[in-house]
This record gives C-alpha cells, structure tokens and sequence, in this order.
C-alpha cells in the first residue's frame, strides 16, 4: 500500500509564500510522476505542476513565473515539494499531491492553502 502524506498548507496574506511537502512511503517499486493539483470552491480540479522521474517538469500556465516544483530521494522515500511564491487570492485552494506509483494513481488528502487580500 502506497500513502501520501501532505504538509505545509495554511493561511497567508497576498504576496506571501508557503511551500508544500507530500511524501510517498509504502510498498513502492516506481514512480514516474509527482505532482499537485487543486481545487478550489465549486471548480474542477487542475493540474498544478508535476515533474517526472528524469526532471522534466510542467507547470499550470498561471502559475508559472511563481511557482516551483521539484522532488528529493532518500533512501526508499520520495518527497515532492511545491514552493509557492508571490500568492493571490486566485490560489486559494485545497492541493492535492498526487503520483503514478507502481503504474497506478495514488492520491493525498489534500491541504488547504487560503490567501488572504
């Protein structure tokens, strides 16, 4: 069994930063893709970056210049992070980290992240 466990989510006034973590743990033999998603009140989930196992990463186009993703390994542990810069209230959001792990999607619990104006 595979889990991702979130952090670093929270309140922040505009202009702030905060970084989020997800670390996979469990019974992991690949992973090819990291990454965050969020949804905020009454919208869809999207695609907030994710990065790959060789590096390549991707970015939401409104998230871009701000936001950065990147990933560590330690041993049998993979951790995610999400460094989010210069934050507006459009960013508030439940984020999710999410990674193809063993050839599945597997999903975290989400963290919230709420700017405030």
């Amino acid at each position: 069994q595979v889990q991702l466990v979130e952090s670093g989510g929270g309140l922040v006034q505009a202009g702030g930063s905060l970084r989020l973590s997800c670390a996979a743990s469990g019974s992991i033999s690949s992973i090819s893709t990291m990454g965050w998603y969020r949804q905020a009140p009454g919208k869809q989930r999207e695609l907030v970056a994710a990065i790959t196992s060789g590096g390549s990463t991707d970015y939401l186009y409104s998230v871009k210049d701000r936001f950065t993703i990147s990933i560590s390994r330690t041993n049998a542990k993979s951790t995610v992070y999400l460094q989010m810069n210069s934050l507006n209230s459009e960013d508030t959001a439940v984020y999710y980290c999410n990674a193809r792990v063993n050839g599945m999607n597997a999903w975290g619990k989400g963290t919230l992240v709420t700017v405030s104006s």
